[in-house]
């Protein structure tokens, strides 16, 4: 499958995807019953996996999205900008950060820092994808639906130069032709 300038191969197919979802859901919605939940998927690659793992919550929570990024076509830029931050009613909440792939940390470590300010109760990550030969964070990624390498990921959600979002699979550059 070509993407822009670039082969992409299938790297995980959509029943996989269910079932890691369903993995997560059900481990989030056991670790939050009773809470006061505030669900905060990090646009915009996170909005399929948050859209599908959100609606599998047994557990009732808020919505609110953030908007942070650091990438620009295959690589970080290494810097984090924001576009939409995390508004101050999670105070005192419990709040989940939700994100579609974790590799150097920079983001989510950078959305961290910002959201201590607003002194929630309690703070998690759940992260669909985890790169941890590439993990620089020193924090703890809470909930991962699978570790992978250091391929460049792209489809349910994710893109390459803003394209390929929309596949309902997981793709991974392959052999340049």
């Amino acid at each position: 499958m070509r993407i822009k300038d670039r082969d992409f191969e299938t790297f995980i197919d959509e029943a996989e995807l269910d079932a890691t979802v369903r993995r997560l859901a059900a481990a989030v919605s056991r670790d939050y019953a009773g809470g006061d939940l505030v669900a905060c998927p990090v646009l915009t690659g996170a909005y399929m996996f948050a859209a599908d793992l959100l609606r599998r919550l047994t557990v009732p929570c808020e919505v609110r999205f953030v908007k942070y990024s650091s990438y620009e076509g295959m690589s970080s830029t290494g810097t984090v900008s924001c576009q939409l931050p995390f508004p101050p009613s999670v105070a005192g909440r419990d709040v989940l950060i939700v994100e579609d792939v974790i590799d150097s940390g920079l983001s989510v470590g950078h959305l961290l820092g910002e959201l201590s300010a607003l002194k929630p109760r309690s703070v998690r990550v759940c992260a669909l994808f985890y790169k941890p030969e590439a993990f620089k964070g020193g924090y703890k990624v809470d909930y991962v639906g699978r570790e992978i390498g250091n391929d460049f990921i792209a489809g349910y959600g994710m893109d390459y130069d803003e394209q390929g979002r929309t596949l309902a699979e997981v793709v991974r550059v392959g052999v340049k032709s």
